[in-house]
């Protein structure tokens, strides 16, 4: 049995062991592959495993030993599902490994608005806490989270854990749903399109990436809410309109921003999200502790596992 690993080192730079996967077949891996490596180095291979390396229809075709795609991750709209349902191949993804992670980020990037961490940090080290004449010192407005209210796009896994987080601070939890509020915790109250964004302090994303929810956030969606308010995203970038977005930040018009993911990644250095006001952008990275990559690694090789032993799960086509 035939494993290929194609784009290897984002799960595992090298702080986390291969073995299980080894224990399972002949592996090659491989820390990354341009599009025109994966022919000659999958040609042999049964299972592949891959993050953010496409398997196209044409390759499975030319791929005639392959019978299993495992995508390192939780979105795999890098496979061509339907064409490997044709041929036969299965394709798995991981599901539910790095929520805790991701919730962390959210809250990172809320803080680091509201509490202004980084830019008071700058002044203590320019001197200008040390020059001023009082015990306390501030230059910018100060946002306490109590009585605030945090809208949600999407109640998944992560969405329903940051609302948890959100309540624990003492925050009102509004969310654009498909459940029904009856099936809703206590303190999620659901609410239409227009009303998310006219009543959120905070707007945070986490619903799936599809042609009705691209540019989600836009010029228009923007203009529906307060000045005050702010945007997190640590779903997908293209849910958010990023030049709308980046003028509404520099013009006042929305107070922060949050990101973690671009629209492209690596993101041009002209990116107006980079220089935008009050904006912060870590680089896809809410997914990335130690923990979740284990957890990923494990339920990667369980996913082979199963395929193996003809259980499959986490199947998605």
């Amino acid at each position: 049995m035939k494993i290929v690993v194609l784009d290897a080192y984002a799960l595992n730079p090298g702080d986390l062991s291969w073995e299980a996967l080894e224990a399972l077949g002949e592996c090659a891996i491989y820390d990354r592959t341009a599009p025109g490596q994966v022919l000659e180095r999958a040609k042999d291979a049964d299972i592949i495993l891959t993050n953010k390396v496409a398997i196209t229809r044409p390759l499975m075709e030319a791929l005639t030993r392959l019978r299993y795609i495992g995508v390192l991750a939780t979105g795999y709209n890098v496979i061509d599902t339907t064409a490997a349902a044709e041929r036969g191949i299965v394709v798995t993804n991981i599901p539910a490994y790095s929520t805790p992670s991701v919730v962390q980020m959210v809250f990172a990037h809320i803080l680091a608005a509201t509490n202004r961490v980084e830019h008071y940090t700058g002044e203590c080290r320019t001197g200008v806490w040390s020059r001023n004449p009082d015990f306390t010192y501030w230059d910018t407005s100060l946002f306490e989270l109590w009585g605030k209210t945090l809208g949600i796009v999407g109640l998944g896994h992560i969405g329903m854990a940051v609302a948890r987080v959100a309540l624990a601070f003492g925050m009102n939890v509004i969310a654009l749903t498909s459940k029904k509020k009856e099936d809703l915790p206590e303190g999620i109250v659901p609410v239409d399109k227009g009303t998310l964004f006219k009543q959120s302090d905070i707007l945070t994303l986490h619903c799936p990436l599809t042609p009705a929810t691209t540019h989600f956030v836009n010029a228009a969606t923007l203009s529906l809410m307060k000045p005050t308010a702010m945007i997190i995203n640590t779903g997908r970038g293209p849910l958010v309109d990023e030049a709308a977005l980046a003028t509404a930040l520099n013009e006042g018009r929305i107070s922060a921003a949050g990101v973690d993911v671009l629209s492209s990644e690596p993101p041009a250095e002209t990116n107006p999200m980079l220089a935008a006001r009050n904006c912060t952008v870590t680089p896809h990275i809410a997914w990335a502790t130690f923990e979740a990559r284990k957890r990923l690694m494990d339920i990667a090789v369980g996913n082979v596992e199963g395929f193996l032993n003809g259980k499959v799960q986490n199947k998605v086509n």
